[in-house]
């Protein structure tokens, strides 16, 4: 075990060693081309996610429909949470649609 490490070790350290010559190394700055004076595009890390909305009302149930209000990063939606505006929020809980049991929207949009 001892002489494996000791190998490990010795490729780390070749492997820090190049990179610390790679980066002292002067990169050249290349010319600015057309495609890069361009309006910037999506992010090349892949698609955007969709903002998470503040409130949304999920549809529940079994066999009979039952709506729900709920926090927009509540774990208990799935994935059938419809953003909603909190003023819509407060009136269908308002209107006696039920308030989520897990994050309780309730007692953050009944406040005063």
């Amino acid at each position: 075990m001892e002489t494996w490490a000791a190998h490990y070790l010795t490729r780390i350290r070749t492997r820090i060693a190049a990179v610390e010559r790679q980066q002292a190394q002067p990169q050249p700055t290349p010319a600015p081309t057309a495609a890069a004076t361009a309006a910037p595009g999506p992010p090349a890390a892949g698609p955007r996610r969709a903002r998470t909305p503040d409130w949304g009302i999920t549809e529940t149930g079994v066999g009979t429909s039952a709506a729900e209000v709920h926090r927009g990063d509540c774990w208990a939606t799935g994935r059938t949470l419809r953003p909603v505006t909190a003023e819509r929020a407060r009136a269908e809980l308002a209107g006696g649609m039920r308030a989520c049991a897990v994050c309780r929207p309730d007692t953050v949009l009944r406040r005063p």
